[in-house]
This record gives structure tokens, sequence and C-alpha cells, in this order.
């Protein structure tokens, strides 16, 4: 049989896991009567733990909001979701400027676990590998971030101060859709009112984010994530890349996402007779274009350039070279290299 103890710890565990619990539910969890559950209740408010008793039909009992409960109480499951989340967003890049909170936070945990406990978990962490390596980040400031989240759930415009990528900085005022995390970087997308477009802003630059008066309506079937990868593909960038590629949307996206490259219908058959049928625009920007023969060739997909002229240079100088590769042959016992046939 439980001790009163345990059934108490067990009571602040179910109350630590959020919203209002009723008494005769409580009661069930704990294998008691109802008023056991009450007694119980009075023994965790006498060690200043602010359970409040609410009352109505679907009445019983929450835990004060805001209210940080010692001792931390989590299973071992529970134990585990949370040390690798820590070590899982510092690699990739989803933390504030306070880059030693995943450190000390886990450093928290840890000391509160049972010493078997500890061990197991650090076991697992120590043996994970990632195939990818951990990312080099430039975070942003933890209360621009939680400023902007605030904004964005309660409809409300802000303040921000902005530095661009050259330099430069502005104020801006913005309404804010969304908060976006992107290969390791946050994003807010919104819209700016004075010239009344969308703007997308890197958290890492942003000094500042105050919250104004009044409030705003965004707009119905809102995808903040797809309006910051649509964002990302029209960046400006040295080069504007226009291609018509034969294929499905499936096919483009999975050598040319989102973030990359716009796709859509071609608006016509070009200055060819050619059947336009099958094939599709993809539109993007880049600062180089060394990049991208290889991608094209990874398509495996019938593609027409029509701008860059640069860009048909450089598929075609990875064309011979992979022909000459194609047509190399393994070097013969006692010759240092291979040889070309007919060269």
């Amino acid at each position: 049989m439980a001790r009163p103890t345990h059934r108490v710890l067990t009571l602040l565990e179910l109350l630590q896991s959020g919203g209002t619990r009723t008494t005769a539910e409580l009661a069930d969890r704990l294998g008691v009567d109802e008023r056991t559950v009450r007694r119980y209740v009075d023994h965790l408010v006498d060690l200043d733990v602010p359970v409040e008793s609410v009352r109505g039909r679907y009445g019983g009992y929450r835990l004060a909001p805001g209210y940080r409960v010692p001792p931390l109480m989590l299973s071992d499951d529970e134990a585990l979701a949370v040390l690798l989340g820590l070590v899982a967003g510092r690699r990739s890049g989803l933390m504030t400027t306070m880059g030693t909170a995943s450190e000390t936070a886990a450093a928290k945990i840890r000391r509160v676990l049972p010493g078997r406990l500890a061990r197991r978990l650090d076991t697992v962490i120590e043996s994970l590998a990632f195939t990818a390596p951990p990312g080099e980040f430039v975070t942003p400031e933890t209360a621009v971030l939680l400023s902007i989240a605030d904004a964005v759930r309660h409809h409300r415009p802000i303040s921000i101060r902005y530095t661009a990528a050259d330099g430069r900085r502005s104020e801006r005022t913005l309404h804010p859709y969304g908060l976006v995390a992107h290969s390791g970087r946050w994003y807010v997308t919104g819209v700016d009112p004075k010239i009344g477009e969308e703007r997308t802003f890197r958290l890492d630059r942003i000094a500042d984010a105050r919250t104004l008066p009044g409030s705003f309506e965004p707009p119905a079937g809102l995808d903040p994530a797809q309006r910051v990868l649509s964002a990302l593909a029209k960046a400006p960038y040295r080069h504007e890349v226009v291609l018509l590629i034969q294929g499905t949307v499936e096919q483009i996206r999975a050598r040319l996402p989102a973030g990359v490259a716009t796709v859509g219908e071609p608006a016509s058959a070009h200055d060819t007779d050619r059947d336009i049928e099958g094939w599709l625009r993809v539109e993007l920007r880049a600062e180089r274009l060394d990049w991208l023969p290889p991608v094209l060739a990874s398509l495996d997909r019938p593609f027409v350039i029509e701008r860059p002229d640069e860009l048909r240079g450089l598929v075609a100088a990875l064309a011979d070279r992979l022909a000459a590769s194609a047509r190399r042959i393994p070097p013969a016992p006692g010759t240092p290299d291979g040889r070309i046939p007919g060269t």
C-alpha cells in the first residue's frame, strides 16, 4: 500500500501537469476517497504550494499560474525527452543569446534526478551521434523573442529597431503574423502598415521590440512558415535564375525546396514551338551559380535555362567533365594513370 507522503507527491505531480483536475478524477488516480484528496490538498497548502480550489460543475483543484514548484518531478520518459530536447535545440540553433541556458537547465535536471536514472540518461546522450555537424548560429535576444511572441498571440503592432545585412539601421512598425524557425534562424513575418507590404525580419538583427497600442486582424488562412519560405526564395541576390523544368512539383522540390526557389506554371511556351504541358517555371536568386549545375543534374529532368546565360556555360562545363569521367577507364596494372580511349 502506498504511503500518504507518496500519494501527496503523486497529487503534486498530477497538478503540475496543468489544468484543473476534478476531485473525483484525483481520487480515482490516487486510489482514495474524495475526502482524503481534500486532506492531501491541505498538506500541500501547508507546504506553501499554492493549490487553488475551482468551484462549479467542472471545478476541482489546480496550481496557481506562474508558480515554480519544487521538487521537479519527471518520469523517466519525461526526463529523457527534456534532455534530448535541450541537446537538439542547442545543435539546431533554437536557443536565445543565453547560450549557457540549455547547459545550466540540463545540469539542474540531472541534480534532481535519482542517481540510477541520471547515469542511464547520461549514457544515452554520450552515445548519441548526429549525422550533421552542429551549426554556429547567431541567436536572438530573449526579450525580443518573448515580446514578439506576445504581440503575435494578441495581434498587437510592434516597433522594432532593425539592422539590415548591409549594416543600415532603421526603426520599423510591424503587424506580426508569426514566428518561424528555419535552418537554425528565427524569423518574424508580417505587414508593414506604413507601406502595406509584407516583410520578413531575422530576429537576431532586431535590437529592441516594443508593443504598440492598438490591434490588428491577421488574414484568414495564414501560413507564416510558407510566407517566410517565399520571402527567402525572393530575397535580392546577385543572380536571378529562371528555368523551365519538365516534372512535377514534388520532383523539383526534392532538390529545390521552397526556401530556395519558387515553382509555378509557365506563362507561355517561351519563343519555341515546344509543348509546355508538364513543364514548370522555376525562379530563384543566388549569390553564386556554381552550386546549381550539380543540382540540376541530380534532378535528372529535362530543363531549359531562360536566364542567366552564364549558367549555360557552367552547365556545359559540368557536362564536359562528366562525359570525360565516363570515358575514363581504370589504369592497367603497372601504369600510373587512367587514359581516355582515342587520346
